[in-house]
């Protein structure tokens, strides 16, 4: 039995990642992820991690830092938020073509401008597409969990990929809870010392980093894609054995409330659930059957999971803290995608909310089921529906403009 403290969700992945015992840590602060590589330097320094703790000079450099530790065989750890996510947006790519299961947090933020430093999913759902395996925790627990399922997924020779484990900014990274820490020796047991032959070895040499023209640079692009869809396949085994040696069964890739007879769904993603399942449970109290679906990993696309889950119901929503301006929210895309594949057309409505860190309420999830029952009876509603936005009076923009440079 382990240890139960009250940690934040920082903190609580700063303990996760202790236990998976990283060899290089590099580390830039960011609010709101500043915390976990604050304690994972305290941790450093009072010798309860032996890691190289390397402060760089940007988040740019923490994830090439990484890169290179993991090149010559390293287990590695950093961790960012927002900016600092978008300004390593040209080391990602590098950390997945180059098959470095790289551990990093990244804490939900909202992108500017405006400046802004609460929580929504913009800047991590803007990079999907760059080759990380990419989780969403709902709670501190969840958290610390993932921060050592995420080194035993990654470093699967079925996979060789970085993932990159998301908590929402403020909701989850600053809140307190308690959480069951595993032991070191259950640590130790579920996640051995990381071999790898995909590295520096001056006495075989290996080519690493290199060039690939039009007539192989596909080859590379589809093996990566190929090997992030058995994710899914490595999870249920990694999480089988967190289970066996931990305690605590996980659900997989998705996770699913009342959805077996439910009319209407709630698609959802981080921390959000929590609001979205207790609002689902009084429903269910006043015989309205609702149903809410948790998007734990969206990279890669859990479609097959999604229609399973989604395929009895009437109507579905998608509520995410994102938009794609121009478009419509990018996990309503993605779900989108997987219904059409699957050659279901349901009614379905993306709710956008929390942008910047605005508050989800109760009574705006109620709305949203109610509006998901209106839908589920031929009613008409607008595609895309934002939160919280009034149309203000010509007399409130001048106002608000007030101060504001002009263009001209």
């Amino acid at each position: 039995m382990g240890e139960r403290r009250f940690l934040s969700g920082d903190e609580a992945f700063a303990e996760g990642v202790r236990l998976a015992r990283p060899q290089v840590i590099s580390a830039y602060p960011i609010t709101p992820q500043t915390v976990v590589v604050e304690r994972l330097s305290e941790m450093v320094e009072s010798g309860s991690l032996t890691a190289e703790y390397i402060h760089v000079e940007s988040e740019h450099s923490a994830l090439a830092a990484a890169i290179g530790a993991a090149a010559t065989g390293a287990r590695t750890f950093t961790a960012t938020s927002s900016q600092g996510l978008l300004y390593m947006a040209e080391c990602l790519t590098y950390a997945s073509g180059g098959r470095f299961p790289i551990v990093m947090m990244n804490a939900n933020r909202a992108t500017c401008l405006p400046w802004n430093i609460y929580g929504d999913q913009r800047d991590s759902l803007s990079l999907l597409d760059h080759g990380w395996i990419q989780a969403y925790a709902k709670d501190a627990q969840e958290a610390l969990d993932m921060a050592l399922i995420a080194y035993a997924v990654a470093e699967d020779a079925r996979i060789m990929t970085p993932v990159m484990v998301n908590l929402d900014g403020f909701a989850l990274t600053h809140t307190y809870e308690t959480v069951d820490i595993p032991t070191s020796e259950e640590a130790d047991a579920f996640l051995p010392p990381y071999q790898t032959s995909n590295r520096f070895d001056f006495e075989n040499p290996t080519n690493m980093a290199f060039s690939a023209g039009p007539a192989y640079n596909r080859y590379f692009k589809q093996s990566e894609h190929i090997d992030m869809l058995r994710t899914s396949e490595v999870l249920a085994d990694v999480e089988k054995r967190f289970a066996d040696i931990v305690g605590r069964q996980w659900p997989g890739m998705i996770e699913t409330w009342g959805c077996d007879d439910a009319e209407v769904i709630l698609v959802v993603l981080g921390s959000v659930a929590g609001l979205a399942c207790e609002v689902a449970e009084h429903l269910r109290q006043q015989g309205r059957a609702v149903g809410v679906v948790r998007i734990r990993y969206l990279r890669p696309m859990p479609a097959a999971e999604i229609v399973a889950a989604l395929s009895g119901a009437q109507a579905i929503g998608v509520l995410e803290k994102d938009i794609s301006f121009g478009a419509e929210g990018t996990v309503f895309t993605n779900v989108s995608s997987a219904l059409f594949n699957a050659g279901l057309c349901l009614p379905a409505v993306n709710f956008i909310g929390g942008l910047g860190g605005d508050d989800i309420t109760e009574d705006q999830m109620r709305h949203v089921f109610d509006q998901l029952f209106s839908c589920a009876q031929g009613n008409k509603h607008d595609s895309v529906e934002f939160f919280n936005i009034e149309t203000p009076s010509r007399s409130e923009v001048n106002e608000a403009l007030k101060g504001v440079p002009s263009c001209h």
